[in-house]
């Protein structure tokens, strides 16, 4: 999924929570679960409703911030792996044959 700023708020599981990707495969939820888990924040998975005719296998993402917004977060590095870097963009997007810790702009001084 691309990085977009679109902030939803949604239900699951009967909580409120801001989605963070919808329609997203097994490998791809469970790295994004784990990696917020990580940073601090409650999620919650639902099985994609939209999509559970045409493939049953694709998830929607979300934590129970409702004013949680995972682009600003990962701008503002806000969000680490579990060896205390920074997540970039290509980190977050799961880019391959990419250094995943080159930021994608130098701060001039």
């Amino acid at each position: 999924m691309s990085l977009k700023g679109k902030h939803t708020v949604s239900e699951i599981e009967g909580i409120r929570c801001t989605i963070v990707e919808n329609g997203v495969s097994e490998n791809r939820m469970n790295f994004i679960k784990d990696l917020l888990e990580f940073n601090k924040y409650e999620v919650k998975v639902a099985v994609d409703k939209k999509k559970v005719e045409t493939d049953p296998n694709t998830y929607t993402v979300g934590v129970t911030d409702i004013v949680f917004n995972f682009v600003i977060a990962l701008y503002q590095k806000r969000l680490k792996t579990k060896e205390g870097k920074i997540i970039t963009p290509s980190y977050w997007e799961q880019w391959k044959g990419v250094d995943y810790y080159i930021p994608y702009y130098e701060v001039q001084k």
